[in-house]
């Protein structure tokens, strides 16, 4: 064993910022974020849920991403060429949305600059700005395959959309026709079933008379939506119902149109609901359109596509805002005596999940994917286990969905996007599907085409993700390399939108699942329970967190915060855990490598000295180095997180290095000496590979000064080989004694903490043991007690008695007594007690005459009574221990 002793410089404190630049540049100029080129392993593959070219990092995606790399970095330290493919969505009406924005603060609009303007605005804008939320994941510690940045506009991506729009159309997969669909007047365009939230409000039920043609009578309906009265074509009833059989085949007055409209009958209709007479609007409701088509009713749209009403909804309507409208057809019910009663109704009411506006059932030309084909295959492989969802419970969910899917409305009526590739013949009106525009009209010859104006859904481009940013349709060595990918990290709240569609698109076009498994987190929460967000002005900037604490602080709270998909509360004071944390490795460490003092070593395993502290921490590590490999292969992040964090917080820097310390000072002993800061470099430098997927800055720069003082062939933590446990040093009887010296040693403090000793106070102790193993191991180890509990002298045997005058704890078969003759004025101290104790009884009293009180308890408040039991075991208990105290002061 050699040792060289030379200086070294460590900051006091940590410089977060000054580390993480340093580090991920030089992570980055090593390209280690790119899968090795190996062919004899499995590569690890995970794809980014694309965040928007509009984004900015909020919480979620702090959550997210953390989520992601943890993962990522973990099973690259296994040595798995390992791929993290990132990438942005185009977000078509969001970016246009904001654009437009922008335009309207310049008094301009898209109809002014017309579609190739402001398409090429908004790439403009994608160049400048686009960019931003991937700079800010390099700041949260990322470590993509950035030369892999994929967009979703970009060429490769577009060719693979065209290819799947025309080859679902040639399968009939894809079909355009006149349906319902939601439409948000605000963005003036189609959304698909699952791009509408539904919010619970509290609204009103308009009951409304509609007269019979032939006099007498009338009928009454009930409508959240009085003003697409004026769009109605029909009343239905039940044909069971008998209530209403004589009024089949007659006719109404549609109040405040002079229409007549027909009485139909059909099996739709609940008897039970209402009146049991349904108002008919084909044009406004999705169910209401299902009718009119079984009974050929007219589809009467009576407002346009920004929810004004038109013509058809009459003269004295057409020009008025929906809800105005609404205001006046109630207005001339009631003064026409038609308004039979309004009723106060709680129900559902879609949003556009962009803007947020109330949605509008709409009839419309759009395209539509055909879902049921798809839907079976992917059925099929949850079914199978072929693709797992964790947490299992969000099985459920999907499966529900799958059962009951709908088909998918793909158009949108905005400018960016990707653009339908469907082609109109100018001369005869012919329609072709093609990948480019055709060069010859099949019908006419014409070679004069418009394209179609819609673009797809954002999501059409999406749900292609995991091959189209390979490759496809090309058959690529990326493609063969990475495809299935191993695990999806997303929100639950897509896993309709996006994650059920990938699986369909990627076994319908590549035969293969996307992944095997999908972990699915919670959502980032205040601490009252609301969803962050910039509406509500309750969401940190992660960008100011990152700059204040790091971003290893960042993440590590995040981390020990949520449970395996939990939702998490944020508050601030959660990154007081991350700081510490980060504080506390980075004070062990500069304590570490001073001591050492720039030590070389030269040795054999079998030539360190080791003692209890030593066999003890190195049994402790090789335990939770597998459990922290069982914790991550399980995707419990924050179990991973806390074992961690017990371990080097507690186990190594608050039991071994302080037990360490004597040893590392000895001048006489060598061997000793040198065996303790081998221990010490060996420890941390194995905790920094165990830590650095979740904090990986750190945990960079401490292992790589660690190696300059301890030799490791590894060039960088990031692709360093993840520990494995020598189980041959797990000693189950070593953690038995040094739990059992653990437990002593907390004993003491708290009995140095009755009598209220000074810190430096040196104590005696007596310890009383059940045989000459516990004997000989307080006897071999007196230096711990003396080193954490300030021991000067113990007496230990198996025969001694209790000595007088003294306080004791036990543990588990030993007694532990203080004797407290030469350290505290005893009469003082019984003076003390006994006024404490006098104190405390007057407390009981009071307490347990309250609780007596018949009155109190029947009369107060359940969670101030309970309040009030509470205190009464508390005072108890401190009443009891007083007593205690004072019997062993005699």
């Amino acid at each position: 064993m050699i040792e060289e002793e030379k200086k070294m410089e460590i900051s006091k404190t940590y410089d977060s910022t000054q580390i993480e630049k340093k580090w991920y540049a030089y992570w980055m100029e090593h390209n280690f974020f790119a899968p090795a080129e190996e062919t004899d392993k499995k590569p690890f593959t995970l794809l980014i849920p694309p965040p928007n070219v509009t984004g900015i990092l909020h919480m979620g995606h702090v959550l997210n991403n953390t989520l992601q790399d943890v993962i990522v970095r973990y099973n690259r330290m296994l040595g798995k060429p390992t791929l993290w493919l990132p990438g942005v969505d185009h977000a078509g009406i969001a970016t246009q949305n904001m654009v437009e924005k922008q335009l309207a603060e310049q008094g301009q609009d898209r109809h002014k600059l017309g579609r190739e303007k402001l398409v090429e605005l908004i790439w403009q804008w994608k160049y400048e700005k686009g960019d931003r939320i991937i700079e800010q994941l390099k700041q949260l510690g990322c470590s993509c395959d950035w030369s892999r940045l994929r967009f979703t506009m970009d060429e490769m991506l577009s060719r693979a959309v065209k290819e799947v729009f025309v080859s679902l159309y040639e399968e009939g997969l894809i079909y355009k026709g006149k349906y319902i669909i939601n439409w948000c007047p605000r963005c003036v365009t189609a959304l698909a079933n699952d791009e509408v939230e539904h919010c619970d409000e509290e609204g009103k039920l308009w009951h409304i008379r509609y007269p019979a043609v032939d006099g007498g009578s009338y009928v009454v309906v009930a409508t959240t939506r009085p003003e697409t009265m004026l769009g109605d074509t029909a009343v239905a009833i039940n044909p069971r119902d008998e209530r209403y059989k004589h009024l089949i085949g007659k006719e109404l007055h549609l109040p405040l149109t002079g229409r007549r409209i027909p009485v139909v009958k059909d099996e739709y209709v609940d008897m039970e609901f209402g009146t049991g007479c349904v108002k008919v609007t084909p044009a406004h409701d999705p169910n209401d359109f299902e009718i009119g088509r079984r009974h050929d009713l007219q589809q009467l749209l009576v407002m346009d596509e920004h929810g004004i009403m038109n013509a058809a909804a009459g003269l004295e309507f057409e020009g008025m805002e929906r809800y105005a409208c609404r205001r006046k057809v109630v207005e001339m019910l009631t003064a026409q005596g038609l308004l039979e009663k309004i009723e106060q109704h709680n129900h559902a009411v879609g949003h556009c999940y962009r803007c947020h506006t109330v949605i509008e059932p709409y009839l419309s030309d759009q395209w539509f994917v055909a879902m049921k084909p798809l839907a079976e295959r992917a059925i099929e492989v949850v079914e199978s286990g072929e693709v797992k969802f964790q947490p299992e419970r969000w099985t459920k969910v999907y499966m529900h969905w799958m059962h009951n899917i709908r088909d998918w409305c793909i158009s949108r009526q905005i400018w960016w996007g990707h653009r339908i590739p469907a082609y109109y013949c100018l001369a005869c009106g012919h329609m072709v599907v093609a990948k480019e525009v055709p060069h010859s009209c099949p019908q006419c010859q014409s070679a004069d085409f418009r394209q179609d104006e819609d673009v797809l859904d954002t999501w059409f481009s999406s749900w292609l993700w995991p091959f189209s940013t390979m490759g496809w349709p090309d058959e690529t060595h990326d493609l063969t390399r990475f495809l299935p990918t191993d695990v999806l990290i997303t929100a639950p709240e897509i896993i309709y939108l996006w994650v059920a569609r990938m699986i369909m698109s990627t076994l319908k076009f590549r035969g293969v699942i996307p992944f095997h498994t999908v972990l699915l987190h919670g959502t980032v929460r205040d601490e009252i329970g609301r969803k962050m967000s910039k509406s509500l002005g309750n969401s940190s900037d992660p960008i100011d967190i990152i700059e204040s604490v790091g971003a290893d602080a960042l993440r590590f709270s995040m981390i020990f915060s949520t449970p395996k998909g939990a939702d998490v509360f944020y508050t601030d004071a959660m990154l007081e855990t991350g700081r510490n944390f980060a504080n506390k490795i980075w004070n062990a460490y500069r304590f570490i490598m001073m001591s050492a003092e720039q030590t070389s070593f030269a040795c054999a395993s079998d030539e360190l000295a080791l003692e209890l502290a030593d066999r003890w921490i190195y049994s402790r590590l090789q335990q939770v180095i597998d459990e922290s490999r069982e914790h991550y292969e399980a995707l419990r992040l924050n179990d991973a997180g806390q074992c961690l964090f017990q371990f080097i917080w507690d186990e190594f820097c608050s039991w071994y290095i302080e037990l360490a310390k004597d040893r590392l000072y000895q001048r006489d002993d060598e061997r000793k000496r040198l065996t303790v800061k081998y221990i010490l470099l060996d420890v941390m430098q194995t905790a920094m590979r165990l830590l650095h997927p979740i904090m990986p800055f750190i945990t960079e720069e401490v292992w790589q000064s660690v190696k300059t003082l301890f030799p490791m062939p590894e060039e960088s933590l990031i692709i360093a080989a993840y520990p494995v446990a020598d189980n041959a040093l797990i000693d189950p009887a070593i953690a038995d004694e040094m739990a059992l010296v653990q437990e002593s040693i907390t004993a003491i403090r708290n009995l140095r903490k009755q009598v209220n000793l000074p810190p430096a106070s040196e104590i005696e102790i007596t310890i009383i043991v059940g045989d000459e193993r516990q004997e000989q191991l307080y006897r071999q180890y007196h230096t711990y007690l003396n080193k954490l509990a300030r021991v000067r002298q113990a007496d230990v045997g198996t025969a001694l008695s209790k000595p007088a005058q003294s306080i004791g704890a036990v543990v588990r078969n030993v007694e532990i007594y203080l004797q407290l003759s030469r350290l505290v004025d005893l009469e003082a101290e019984k003076e003390r007690l006994g006024k404490q104790m006098e104190k405390l009884e007057k407390e009981l009293s009071a307490i347990r005459n309250k609780l007596a009180n018949e009155n109190f308890v029947q009369h107060a408040k359940a969670e101030v009574v309970e309040k009030e039991r509470a205190k009464l075991t508390e005072v108890g208990t401190k009443v009891e221990l007083l007593r205690q105290q004072l019997e062993n002061l005699g």
